[in-house]
């Protein structure tokens, strides 16, 4: 019998304020429950815009603790409540100065597992993060919850395949890629990089991004959100471009083993011959 997890993403356009994003997005979980999804994920800094389009020091503010914030707790509950493991990208605060672009992940009893913080952050017009945002610090952890082994790796990472690849060594059945990436930048990248990780690593993506221009810059977010598998094949349709969607998708994590026999990456790899890839 094959290991079917329901899984579930969120891409959403920016509505203006923090209570009403988190109220949409808690709406969306309980959708996405209804239908009997067992995870869901929202996209980068779900519960605020992509205030990283401009370097002003009044977007601190945006910033939370994590777990101990007000968006993390409510999520901690709300998973409690819907039985579901929740993945929440935030900006977090980790005391004066110290600030992460970071996710946390919450299983479906409502306790909370851990977080990933973002390693690669970009900083070039419209993508300006290291004005707000310190490197992560935290490794690559793939976290045990009742859906699988899930791991997170967060937009501007996706470009680098070292990340990728620990959270394959680790385990990862299923990462979480939520993003915020504009028409002009990368739209060419969006759907050859996911699947072809998805493939090199062999395990299941959600890719997550952002839907339209929002108030500090000119960036067009075109959505096109979508699970990708282990053969790097998309898993239903991918989201619109244009439009706010929930996405609801089997994933049969039964393919992560028969691939990872099939292919033997993990077999043929050469740590042993690696190490000037990472000397300075």
């Amino acid at each position: 019998m094959s290991n079917i997890v329901r899984a579930a993403l969120v891409q959403a356009k920016w509505t203006g304020d923090t209570s009403s994003m988190v109220d949409q997005h808690e709406q969306h979980a309980r959708v996405a429950a209804a239908r009997g999804a067992q995870v869901i994920g929202f996209q980068e800094v779900f519960n605020a815009p992509y205030f990283c389009q401009v370097q002003e020091p009044e977007h601190h503010r945006w910033a939370e603790p994590v777990p101990d914030g007000p968006t993390t707790q409510r999520m901690c509950a709300l998973a409690r409540e819907l039985g579901m493991v929740v993945v929440v990208p935030v900006y977090e605060s980790d005391g004066p100065g110290f600030y992460y672009n970071t996710a946390a992940v919450i299983d479906a009893d409502g306790s909370y597992l851990g977080k990933y913080r973002k390693h690669h952050l970009p900083h070039l017009p419209g993508f300006w993060e290291k004005y707000y945002f310190r490197p992560g610090n935290l490794g690559w952890p793939v976290f045990d919850t009742a859906a699988g082994r899930i791991g997170v790796y967060i937009c501007y990472d996706r470009h680098f395949p070292e990340g990728w690849r620990a959270l394959g060594l680790a385990g990862a059945q299923l990462v979480y890629n939520p993003s915020a990436t504009s028409r002009g930048l990368s739209s060419y990248l969006w759907k050859l990089e996911q699947p072809a990780a998805a493939v090199a690593n062999e395990y299941f993506i959600a890719a997550i991004n952002r839907v339209g221009v929002e108030e500090y810059g000119d960036n067009d977010f075109y959505g096109s959100s979508y699970f990708v598998d282990p053969y790097g094949r998309f898993v239903g349709d991918v989201a619109s471009d244009t439009d706010e969607e929930l996405v609801v998708r089997d994933l049969d994590f039964d393919l992560v083993e028969e691939v990872r026999q099939k292919w033997a990456f993990y077999r043929d790899r050469r740590p042993d011959a690696y190490r000037p890839l990472t000397e300075p």
